[in-house]
């Protein structure tokens, strides 16, 4: 599957904000954001008039960036966003929550999307008990998430765990991080999307 290869942290200075994709690097002085506030290119820093659909593309474009999709990748959720009842911005950020990439990083059993993925394509979590290699799988009301049983999961894990312990769960999760076991108790909703994004405007285009 294609994948984007180029330096991360260009990704984050050209939509402006952190996208958090090199885990304990985005919370130090060596944060792309901090040290150099605008895009990448030699052309950069010349002021240029944003149009609507440019506008709308950026969100877009943060949207994908945060959540590591392609356009394929993206445009597969949005139609399944739409086909489920109810409102399609709800839907969407439900489907892209609940991707067992998504729950290992607000769990706090890894320390980016990267590592998260490394870690599931190497057989380090179980989901009921099931190996699960697949970043991309889609979590269910009930669903427990569990380490694999072995000294080399619990070493590459516990560096992410002991690195999280102040972040805050969302309650859709329970976690029991003593047991590294996680229990998806809900399915998320709206109000567990905290990323500064406006999803009306990546409705708008998206149903183009």
């Amino acid at each position: 599957m294609a994948r984007y290869t180029d330096a991360k942290c260009k990704l984050c200075r050209r939509e402006g904000m952190k996208l958090f994709l090199k885990g304990q690097r985005c919370f130090s002085d060596k944060c792309a954001i901090t040290r150099r506030n605008y895009p990448p290119g030699q052309h950069a820093q010349r002021r240029s008039k944003a149009t609507d659909y440019g506008l709308r593309l950026r969100e877009k474009q943060k949207l994908k960036r945060i959540y590591g999709l392609l356009d394929r990748q993206f445009r597969l959720y949005f139609q399944e966003a739409e086909r489920l009842p109810g409102n399609t911005g709800e839907n969407l950020v439900s489907l892209l929550e609940r991707r067992l990439d998504s729950v290992v990083i607000a769990s706090g059993f890894a320390l980016s999307r990267p590592h998260a993925r490394h870690l599931i394509a190497h057989g380090h979590f179980r989901v009921n008990g099931k190996r699960v290699d697949i970043a991309s799988y889609q979590v269910r009301a009930g669903d427990k998430i569990t380490l694999r049983d072995s000294d080399k999961t619990r070493k590459v894990v516990g560096e992410a765990i002991e690195f999280s312990r102040s972040q805050v769960l969302p309650d859709w999760l329970s976690v029991d991080r003593a047991a590294s076991v996680v229990t998806v108790a809900a399915l998320p909703r709206m109000e567990h999307f905290l990323h500064p994004i406006q999803l009306q405007m990546i409705i708008e285009i998206s149903s183009r």
